[in-house]
This record gives C-alpha cells, structure tokens and sequence, in this order.
C-alpha cells in the first residue's frame, strides 16, 4: 500500500486482541523509524521505552484513565523527552556526531557554544517543551511505520505523566514522559470505531494557500 493508503486505514484503535503479538521485527522497525527522525540540531533530546511486561502494563491502565488498550497491547512504546539542556547534554551528542565521522572533535565547537548561550539560559519548562516537540516529531513516524507494517496503534495523551514518571523511574534518567503509543492487532469485532467513516476537516478549509 502507498502511504497515503496506510493513512487512510490506520485510526487510533480502541479494541486490542490480546491474543495478537507483534513481531519484534516489526517493532523494531517502528522504533528505528522513531530513531531517525529530524530534530533540532541533531541532538535529539528524547528517548524511546519499549515495554512488553504484562504486570507492569495493567499497573499503567490506572495511570491511562482505565484505558484497557495499555494492557491489550502487544507492545507499549513511551517517548520520554529530556527534562532540560545541559552542556553535557549538547557535548555527548556532538562528541559522538564527530566520532562516527571522523572529524576533529571541537569541528562543531563554534556552534554547539552557540546552543548553550541559546538554550542554558532559557527556563526549564520552556526547554522541555522544546524537547518534546522533537519527540512527537517521532512520535508521528513510528504511527506511520506502523501503518506501513499493517500494526495497529493508538496514539494516547490521555495519562498522568507524573504517576508514569514515577513508574518508570524516568527521573533518574533525566527524561520526563511525552506521549505513549500502544502496538497491537485490531479486535475488529469489539473495536466500536473500526467501522465508522474516518473524518477530518474538509480539505478546503484545513490547507491555506497563499500564492
């Protein structure tokens, strides 16, 4: 199928089959689709989860607001973004970017002082939501790799991210919780929206042109 045609199949899933696995492959495929997406600078400042443990994905409904989808699920995915920049942060990932390139490693020097003089003197928040931005960047590949391999998806805000946080011990890691994505198969005869009509804003009134 072309993408446009996955997109058109895909909705945001409301009914696992239980039964169904994912094939790791495929998962994997779906987070490499999430790994190379763009991000600012090329720093890439989130991070993926991939959870599979049955006890801990029914201790996260609670945490969903009793989407029972979490525990169906063949796979949960979490992207968790960095709480905040750091000029270790920023280093890491140039200090790498010119390792596996070959280059001198002060080759972006002048540029990454640029990010910190930028980003070290902005307020906390404001840096993690710049940080989860790019990790919905991702987030937006991985549900159309997903299509693309026939796996369904539900794409969920609906959570308490500190709760999650908590869970997953995300704190210790410097990472805070964006958004969480469900992999499974469809349990066409319970799934209440399989059926219905997928509808957006007419065309003509969601694109504007200005020529």
């Amino acid at each position: 199928m072309s993408l446009l045609n996955t997109l058109q199949w895909r909705y945001a899933t409301k009914k696992f089959d239980p039964s169904r696995k994912v094939d790791q492959k495929l998962v994997d495929q779906i987070v490499e689709a999430a790994w190379l997406a763009p991000t600012s600078s090329g720093l890439q400042p989130f991070k993926v989860i991939e959870i599979t443990n049955q006890e801990l994905k029914e201790k996260l409904v609670s945490v969903a607001m009793n989407q029972q989808q979490i525990a169906d699920c063949s796979h949960l995915l979490v992207f968790a973004a960095w709480d905040n920049y750091t000029s270790d942060r920023i280093d890491k990932i140039y200090h790498y970017t010119t390792e596996r390139r070959g280059q001198q490693v002060d080759t972006y020097k002048s540029y990454t002082d640029r990010l910190k003089k930028a980003y070290l003197n902005r307020p906390d928040s404001e840096n993690f939501a710049h940080t989860a931005r790019q990790a919905y960047i991702a987030f937006g590949l991985a549900i159309a790799m997903a299509a693309e391999l026939g796996v369904d998806t539900t794409p969920m805000e609906g959570f308490d991210n500190d709760a999650l946080d908590e869970l997953l011990s995300l704190s210790k890691l410097g990472l805070k919780s964006v958004v969480i994505l469900p992999l499974g198969y469809r349990d066409d005869a319970n799934d209440w929206l399989v059926k219905l009509k997928k509808v957006r804003h007419p065309k003509n009134e969601f694109l504007i042109q200005i020529k």
